[in-house]
């Protein structure tokens, strides 16, 4: 677990720096910023995702980008020293750490 949450602050920290809308004030920010992304992916987004499921099947999935940029948000309001931008930054950077997220886990 705690390898997990160092490689998620690490991406996000690499995130922030490469995404002009996204900014961490610095990388104990972004370890701030994976551990509540980690508690609210594993006790919040289930519901979320089984409410919005006839949604989510309507899109064919992609309503689920919806569902992590809002939560993206949400930490925005929660974190000092993290911000995003707007809705559409809050959708590419949660691609981004999804992508980098796979990568990094195949090579770790």
């Amino acid at each position: 677990m705690l390898k997990i949450l160092l490689i998620n602050s690490i991406v996000i920290f690499l995130g922030a720096y490469l995404l002009d809308g996204v900014k961490v004030k610095n990388y104990w920010t972004a370890l701030g910023v994976a551990l509540l992304l980690a508690l609210i992916n594993m006790f919040i987004k289930p519901v979320i995702v089984l409410l919005t499921l006839p949604l989510t099947i309507i899109t064919l999935g992609l309503f689920i980008l919806v569902i992590n940029a809002w939560i993206l948000l949400i930490i925005d309001k929660i974190v000092d020293g993290f911000s995003v931008k707007g809705f559409w930054w809050a959708v590419l950077f949660s691609v981004f750490i999804s992508i980098v997220n796979s990568v990094m886990f195949r090579i770790f």
